[in-house]
């Protein structure tokens, strides 16, 4: 429920951060599996601190 005074549902600007916030995950993700990748081609295992 809104306070009063303020409009409640979706604003495209609401939209437009949920846009850039799913970007940003999406490129840690990438970002995390593609050092995994890499890591396991030159290595032949995956980085586990011991």
């Amino acid at each position: 429920m809104a306070p009063k005074g303020q409009a409640s549902g979706n604003t495209p600007l609401n939209n437009l951060y949920t846009a850039i916030l799913a970007v940003a995950v999406a490129v840690v993700i990438s970002t995390a599996a593609y050092v995994a990748f890499m890591c396991y081609t030159q290595y032949e295992e995956f980085a586990i601190l011991p």
